[in-house]
């Protein structure tokens, strides 16, 4: 059974299409358009992000951070669900369309508008 909206239009059970959703904010205040809202960064995250971009180890990063492997996981796991994607390489790709990364330049870095102050 299909769900009707109030108005008697037929949407499916993932709800209104995303042209009606795209100009509505999210619960958060965050847009919805395109599915993820960019948040800004804490200094950690965007240190993982930029290590995981260049392709460094769990391993490394820890060790540079002086953090446990559990914690840069950690970390990585919570950036992989707030950008919606299931892997590193996807979290760079995300995060590099969206933005956030840096363009044309070797190592890339979080732009500064995403770090949080």
């Amino acid at each position: 059974m299909t769900p009707l909206s109030t108005s008697g239009q037929i949407h499916s059970a993932q709800g209104p299409p995303r042209s009606e959703r795209a100009d509505h904010p999210g619960p958060s205040g965050e847009d919805c358009s395109g599915g993820v809202g960019v948040r800004r960064l804490t200094a950690l995250d965007v240190l993982i992000l930029e290590g995981v971009a260049v392709g460094t180890s769990t391993v490394q990063l820890a060790a540079s951070l002086y953090l446990s492997r559990q914690g840069v996981e950690y970390r990585i796991g919570l950036m992989l669900r707030h950008f919606q994607v299931a892997n590193r390489a996807a979290l760079v790709s995300r995060a590099h369309s969206l933005g956030v990364l840096s363009v044309g330049a070797w190592p890339p870095r979080v732009l500064p508008e995403f770090l949080e102050t």
